[in-house]
C-alpha cells in the first residue's frame, strides 16, 4: 500500500498543472507550417509565456506520457463526418463557456450539462468516446477528456477549412467533476441575442468582441434545429435585422413540418469552415438574430466586411478573408484558456 500510495503521489506531481486563469493577449504560439499534412506530428517543446500557466504545447510529448496522443485523436477526428467534425467545434464552445474547458459538457447523468436545452443537438461525443478509449489503450490514465475536446475541436477546424486553420493546442488541463443542466443557460450565449447581450457573455470569459466576432465565423458550418430562430420568421421577425425574405419564406415552409426540423446554417458552404458565414451575414441569409446583429454597429459590421473581402484594410489589416483564418486560430487558443482546473 505504501509503494502504491508513493506511485500515486509521484504521478500527480508529474501530471500536475497550476492554472489560475489570467486573461491577457498575446499568445506567442508559433504557427505550424501550412503546408504540413493534416496528420503531422507536434515538436516535443513547451511554448513562449501561456496565459494560463500550466498549459503547454506538446505538453504529453514533452512529458513523455503519451508523446502519441494528438496523433491518437487526429486519427479519430479523421474517421468523422463532416457534421460530426462541425458538432467537434461546437462541443468546444459549449465545453470551454460553462464551468470552463473542463470536459464537464461529456458528463452524463441527470441534469448534467448534455441534457439542457442548448446542449440536445450537440454532437460528436462518439468520435471523443472513440479516441478517447484509443488513448487509454495506448496511455491509460493520462490524457484528460478536457485536452481531448480541445484537440478534437482543432483538428476539426483543420479539416474542414481545408488546413487553412492550423494552430497548436496548449495542452496540460485537468477534468472537471461538475456539470450542471441550469448553469448552460446562464453562461451560453442564445440564438436570438442581440449584439449588447453577446458582447457582454463572451466579455465574461475574457474574450473580446473582435473575438465574438471571429468565433461566430463556426456558423459557416453545422445544422440548427428549427426552434432556435422562431423570432427570425414572420410574422414575429424584428424589421432591422429581418432575415432576407426568400430565405425567410423558404424557412418558414421547412419548419412548419412539425417535430424537430434541422437545417443547414450556410447553404451554400455547408461543410467548409470559411468566411461564406461574413458574406451571409452581410446578405441577412443567417438564422440567429446573434448573426445578424453584428451589421448594427460600425465597428462590428466594418470587421465583418473586411472578413468577407469587401473592405480591402481594416484598421491597417488587410485581406480580410486570409487574415480571419488566422484570427479565428488566436481566438480558438484563447477560448481555450476560460476556466482551466487545477490539481485541486
Amino acid at each position: 500500500m505504501a509503494k502504491l500510495a508513493l506511485l500515486a503521489v509521484i504521478a500527480s506531481l508529474l501530471g500536475a498543472v497550476s492554472c489560475e486563469f489570467p486573461v491577457y493577449a498575446g499568445y506567442g504560439f508559433p504557427r505550424p507550417n501550412p503546408n504540413m499534412p493534416f496528420a503531422f506530428p507536434f515538436p516535443p517543446f513547451f511554448s513562449p509565456a501561456s496565459p494560463a500557466p500550466g498549459l503547454r504545447v506538446g505538453y504529453y510529448t514533452h512529458n513523455g506520457r503519451c508523446p502519441q496522443a494528438e496523433k491518437i485523436v487526429r486519427d479519430a477526428v479523421e474517421k468523422a463526418t463532416a457534421g460530426e467534425k462541425a458538432g467537434l467545434i461546437r462541443l468546444f464552445f459549449h465545453d470551454c463557456f460553462v464551468q470552463g474547458c473542463d470536459g464537464s459538457v461529456l458528463l452524463s447523468g441527470a441534469d448534467t450539462e448534455r441534457t439542457a436545452f442548448p446542449n440536445l443537438s450537440l454532437r460528436g461525443f462518439e468520435v471523443i468516446d472513440a479516441a478517447k478509449a484509443a488513448l487509454e489503450t495506448a496511455c491509460p490514465g493520462v490524457v484528460s477528456c478536457a485536452d481531448v475536446v480541445a484537440f478534437a475541436g482543432r483538428d476539426a477546424s483543420y479539416s474542414l477549412s481545408s488546413g487553412r486553420i492550423n494552430y497548436r493546442v496548449p495542452a496540460g488541463r485537468y477534468d472537471g467533476k461538475v456539470s450542471r443542466a441550469a448553469d448552460t443557460f446562464q453562461h451560453l450565449p442564445p440564438p436570438f441575442g442581440d449584439l449588447n447581450l453577446t458582447t457582454a457573455m463572451f466579455a465574461a470569459k475574457g474574450l473580446s468582441q473582435d473575438d465574438m466576432v471571429v468565433l461566430s465565423g463556426a456558423h459557416s458550418i453545422g445544422r440548427s434545429d428549427c426552434s432556435s430562430f422562431p423570432d427570425r420568421l414572420p410574422p414575429a421577425a424584428n424589421s432591422s435585422t429581418a432575415m432576407e425574405p426568400k430565405l425567410a419564406q423558404q424557412l418558414t415552409g421547412t419548419c412548419s413540418a412539425g417535430g424537430s426540423v434541422n437545417v443547414l446554417q450556410d447553404a451554400i458552404t455547408p461543410d467548409k469552415l470559411d468566411i461564406q458565414y461574413y458574406t451571409n451575414v452581410l446578405s441577412r441569409n443567417v438564422l440567429f438574430n446573434s448573426d445578424a446583429s453584428l451589421t448594427t454597429t460600425t465597428e462590428t459590421e466594418g470587421l465583418v466586411e473586411f472578413y468577407a473581402g469587401k473592405r480591402p484594410l481594416f484598421r491597417g489589416k488587410f485581406l480580410g478573408p486570409i487574415q480571419w483564418n488566422h484570427d479565428f486560430e488566436d481566438a480558438m487558443v484563447k477560448m481555450g484558456y476560460i476556466g482551466v482546473k487545477t490539481s485541486a
